[in-house]
C-alpha cells in the first residue's frame, strides 16, 4: 500500500488577490498529482473524497493520518490555512507548502520556506517540467530528521502525538468519543446477532465518509462473531488513510490470518516490522501466523517444514516480547512454543519475566481477561492445576460481551500444550480446563 498525500488546495476555478482567475484543477493535473505518483505516494484531495470543501472530523482524520502533505498557498484560501496549520500542529514532518511566483503571501507564511511555481496572466502553468522536477525532487527529499513545521522546529522538546495506528485495539472504543448514538447502536448490535451488525454496516454506509472511531468500532465489533469476511469487506470500504493506519493493517491481517489467507497477512505485518520495528503487537500476530502454519503442516505430516514454522513463531515472539517487557502477551507464547518445542532453557529463562510483567501490570491497574489468562498458562506450564483453576475462574467473569473468540485462543492453546506431552495426568488436568473454556460459546 502507497504511502498518502493529502493535498490541500482549492479546486475548480478560483481568483487570487490580484483578480487572476487560477484553474486549480489543471494545476492539481498538469503539477502536483504527477510530482506525488513519480514518488511512489497516492494523492487524496478533499473534493476527490467527495467532501464538498467543507472541515468536518472526516476531513480533519485525512489531514492527520495522511503521512504526506502539500498545501497550495496561491489564494490565500482561509480553508488552506486553516488546515496547514492543524497539520503543522501535529505533524512535525512532510509538509510542503506550495504557491504561485508572485502570489501575496501573509506576512507569518513569507518566512516559510515554500516551493514556487509560476502562471502567467491567463493563470495557467509557465514551465510545467521544470516546476514538475523540484516539486518531485522537493518531495523525494522529505526526510523524518528535519522539521518543516515551524512549530516543531521553533518550539523545543513537543511531544509528537501518535496517531490511532499506535492505539491498542482493548482500549479503543474507550479512547475514542463519536456519536453516542451509533456508538449505543454498535453495543446493542454486539449483543444481538451479526445480521444485526450487518444491517447496521448497510446503514452506515458510505463508511469512507464517516468519523474513524465509528469505523473502527465497527470493524472491531466484526471479530467478536469472527466475521472475518465482513471484517475484509468493512476495510475495503474504510478511507485510504484509515486503511493505512498500524492499527488497522495489523487487525486486517488477523481477520486475513483466520480466513487461511497466510500470505497475505504476512506481507502486512513484515511490512509494518519494516516500517516500525518490532513492537508486541505486530510480533505476536506474525507469530500467530506462523504458529497456525506449523500446527496446519504438522498436521498434514510436513514435519521439517512444521519444525521450520515452529522456530519462526518463535523467533518473532521473543523479538515482540524483548520489544518491550512490560507487554506479556508475546511472551507468554514464546514460553508456551518453547515448551511445546522442548526448549527448557528458554523456558526457564523468560517464564519468571513473563510471570512478574503480568503482576506488576495487575498490581497498577485491574486485571483483564488476558491478563489472567496467562497466568492461567504459566501455571499449566509451571504444573500448577490448583492456581491455573483459581485464575480461569477470575478469567470467565472477564471475557467481554460476544468475544467469545478469546475463550477459544486460550483453550486452542492448553490443547497444544496437552497434544504435546506424554504424562496422562498432565492431559487429564487439561482436558477439565479446556471443559470449561469451551463451555462460554
Amino acid at each position: 500500500m502507497k504511502p498518502l498525500c493529502f493535498i490541500l488546495m482549492p479546486f475548480g476555478k478560483k481568483k487570487d488577490r490580484s483578480g487572476r482567475l487560477i484553474d486549480f484543477d489543471a494545476i492539481y493535473r498538469e503539477l502536483i498529482k504527477p510530482a506525488v505518483v513519480a514518488c511512489h505516494l497516492e494523492p487524496i484531495r478533499a473534493d476527490e473524497e467527495h467532501m464538498g470543501g467543507s472541515i468536518h472530523k472526516p476531513m480533519f482524520e485525512r489531514l492527520i493520518l495522511c503521512e504526506y502533505a502539500i498545501a497550495d498557498l496561491t489564494t490565500s484560501n482561509a480553508n488552506v490555512f486553516y488546515e496547514l496549520g492543524i497539520r503543522h500542529a501535529i505533524r512535525p514532518y512532510t509538509t510542503i507548502p506550495i504557491s504561485a511566483f508572485d502570489s501575496d503571501l501573509p506576512f507569518d507564511l513569507v518566512m516559510q520556506r515554500t516551493l514556487k511555481y509560476e502562471l502567467n496572466q491567463n493563470g495557467k502553468l509557465l514551465d510545467a517540467t521544470k516546476s514538475l522536477k523540484e516539486l518531485t525532487s522537493w518531495i523525494m527529499n522529505q526526510k523524518n530528521d528535519n522539521a518543516d513545521s515551524p512549530v516543531f522546529d521553533l518550539v523545543e522538546d513537543l511531544e509528537v502525538h501518535h496517531n490511532l495506528s499506535h492505539e491498542k485495539t482493548d482500549l479503543f472504543r474507550k479512547q475514542n468519543d463519536y456519536n453516542e448514538n451509533i456508538k449505543e447502536k454498535l453495543l446493542q448490535a454486539r449483543n444481538a446477532k451479526l445480521q444485526v451488525l450487518e444491517d447496521l454496516h448497510d446503514e452506515l454506509k458510505p463508511l469512507e465518509e464517516k468519523e474513524a472511531g465509528v469505523v473502527i468500532d465497527l470493524f472491531l465489533s466484526y471479530r467478536a462473531y469472527s466475521a472475518w469476511d465482513q471484517m475484509v469487506k468493512c476495510f475495503e470500504e474504510m478511507n485510504r488513510p484509515l486503511q493505512g493506519t498500524k492499527l488497522v493493517q495489523e487487525q486486517l491481517a488477523f481477520a486475513l490470518n483466520r480466513k487461511g489467507e497466510r500470505k497475505k497477512a504476512i506481507k502486512i505485518l513484515e511490512g509494518l516490522i519494516a516500517k516500525y520495528g518490532a513492537d508486541p503487537e505486530t510480533n505476536s500476530l506474525l507469530g500467530r501466523v506462523f504458529k497456525d502454519s506449523w500446527k496446519e503442516n504438522e498436521k498434514a505430516g510436513n514435519i521439517s517444514k512444521a519444525r521450520g514454522l515452529l522456530k519462526l513463531a518463535i523467533n518473532k515472539y521473543r523479538e515482540g516480547f524483548e520489544a518491550d517487557w512490560r507487554d506479556a502477551y508475546p511472551g507468554i507464547n514464546l514460553v508456551t512454543l518453547s515448551k511445546v518445542n522442548g526448549e527448557e532453557e528458554i523456558v526457564n529463562k523468560y517464564l519468571p519475566l513473563v510471570r512478574f510483567a503480568v503482576e506488576r501490570k495487575i498490581e497498577k491497574s485491574d486485571p483483564d481477561y488476558w491478563d489472567l489468562a496467562t497466568m492461567l498458562e504459566l501455571s499449566v506450564i509451571g504444573e500448577d492445576f490448583d492456581k491455573a483453576e483459581e485464575y480461569l475462574e477470575e478469567a470467565l467473569y472477564l471475557i467481554p460481551d460476544q468475544e467469545y473468540w478469546m475463550a477459544e485462543t486460550t483453550s486452542e492453546t492448553l490443547e497444544m500444550l496437552r497434544e504435546h506431552s506424554e504424562d496422562a495426568s498432565y492431559r487429564s488436568r487439561i482436558d477439565l480446563l479446556i471443559n470449561e473454556l469451551k463451555s462460554q460459546r
